[in-house]
């Protein structure tokens, strides 16, 4: 009898290990499914997926809803993706980690940083523990405010917890140099590498495209002297950094010095690399070896994209080849690509230099039509044409009717009023700047007072530097403000 039962007994536990490897096994399936489906942003689907497998007795737990949380989160708003948490109480399933980690991540992508605060502290409260992705993630939410005193407050909080990642560290790096706070990262980054912290590629290009923003070129040339000692390969990004801060900076000489010593080492280039040094060969004048830069790139298999366009478009308009530029146009659409503003404005700028001020107009207006944001580069640069070539009647209709303008375009019209030497036409325009609340040139100013010195307009002259010297005080009380 008692072996009946002990067989009967083991048939149950038997069954019952089978149904829980099915169940097991079909709540895996369900969640590989829904995980596909939202990765190719089909959602409804995902969701009809749950609905079918609930009916067939499968039920969804954690995975399968921190899966629709990130989903919501990033491919539809941070209030979908929230709005979950409510689905996974009425399910009796608990909220863990991974689930505050997306939320907070949604969020932040949708710059909502306020938001990512609360959920962290809600997270806490709920008793959930913070893991280094939910501390990396509300230190990047800080450096992003522009407070690096907090983020650095919740990378010393990080380290008593639990143990920092090199995310964490490239984190922590990336936001003081965009914070203004180089120095700090580099004496940061000597600190820990002799506490046995091991840099990695993208440790280095952050420092070295903080050190290039911030003008340091020894600098960040003496951190891939450091980058190029260790066992890391350098990439194109990390040579291409520094190559266009020299361009910026004037220093083509030098930058065309890295981009030789790139090539030289064997690495390999992409596009913006091409790009960068095709732009810098067209400023310093060197068509013929911008144009052979091109070839190269495409000889290489590189796809143009709309900035190498771009770069070919301004080359023709240079050297008056419109009908070239109007082919390249036709190659733009070709490829399937879309002219960007840089484009029309290019090429407003082509027909501006080859005298065609009508072309240049019509070209204006059908830019107008075609949804960008704004046209203010564009207009400032055909202001800028109109008033050079002595069409300042012209240049200040088209002034006049500009809805939106900028210290650039300001500035242009003031400069090439006192060519003309309309001093007080330029006092005026220079005046409507001035209340505007935009940036004075000291350069601008200088020109315009001395002019209408030299006209006998004192007053005038007087009265400017009062209004420039009101500008100053509120731009110095604005600032200590903040």
């Amino acid at each position: 009898m008692s072996v009946d039962l002990t067989f009967e007994a083991s048939i149950w536990i038997l069954l019952e290990y089978i149904w829980q490897m099915v169940y097991n096994l079909s709540t895996r399936l369900m969640n590989i499914c829904v995980s596909s489906l939202c990765k190719v942003q089909q959602l409804e689907k995902a969701e009809a997926v749950i609905v079918d497998a609930i009916r067939l007795g499968t039920l969804p737990n954690v995975v399968t809803y921190n899966t629709l949380v990130a989903a919501y989160c990033r491919f539809v708003d941070f209030d979908s993706g929230y709005s979950i948490l409510n689905r996974m109480k009425e399910a009796d399933i608990y909220p863990n980690v991974v689930t505050y980690n997306s939320l907070i991540a949604g969020a932040s992508n949708n710059n909502l940083f306020s938001r990512c605060f609360d959920l962290f502290d809600e997270m806490i409260k709920l008793g959930i523990n913070p893991d280094v992705w939910s501390y990396n993630t509300i230190m990047h939410c800080y450096f992003r405010q522009g407070e690096p005193e907090e983020a650095k407050k919740v990378f010393y909080k990080l380290t008593k917890n639990i143990s920092p990642c090199s995310t964490t560290f490239n984190t922590l790096f990336n936001g003081l140099c965009k914070n203004g706070y180089v120095d700090n990262a580099i004496s940061f980054f000597q600190r820990i590498k002799q506490l046995g912290f091991i840099p990695d590629l993208i440790t280095y290009n952050i420092l070295i495209d903080g050190l290039c923003k911030a003008g340091r070129l020894r600098a960040a040339r003496r951190v891939l002297m450091e980058l190029e000692d260790s066992n890391l390969a350098c990439n194109a990004s990390t040579y291409t950094t520094i190559m266009k801060c020299y361009f910026r900076s004037g220093q083509f000489k030098e930058g065309l010095e890295v981009f030789h010593e790139m090539r030289s080492k064997g690495y390999t280039y992409d596009a913006f690399s091409y790009c960068t040094v095709s732009n810098a060969l067209v400023k310093t004048g060197r068509l013929e070896e911008a144009y052979r830069c091109i070839q190269l790139m495409v000889k290489k298999g590189v796809e143009l994209d709309i900035v190498s366009y771009n770069i070919l478009v301004n080359m023709y308009c240079i050297e008056g080849k419109l009908m070239e530029v109007y082919e390249l146009f036709d190659k733009i659409e070709q490829a399937g690509l879309k002219c960007d503003q840089y484009t029309h404005t290019t090429l407003i700028d082509g027909l501006c230099r080859a005298g065609d001020f009508d072309g240049a107009l019509k070209h204006l207006k059908y830019m107008d039509t075609l949804g960008f944001d704004s046209n203010l580069v564009a207009y400032n640069c055909m202001v800028d044409r109109l008033c050079k070539a002595g069409y300042i009647n012209k240049a200040s209709k088209l002034f006049e009717k500009m809805e939106l303008r900028d210290c650039i375009t300001y500035t242009s019209v003031v400069h090439n009023l006192c060519n003309e030497r309309s001093y007080r036409t330029a006092y005026k325009v220079l005046l409507a700047c001035i209340n505007q609340g935009m940036k004075v040139f000291k350069p601008t100013e200088r020109v315009v007072i001395k002019g209408l010195r030299e006209s006998g307009f004192y007053s005038e002259a007087r009265k400017l530097q009062l209004k420039l010297k009101e500008a100053r005080k509120k731009i110095r009380l604005a600032r200590t403000l903040q």
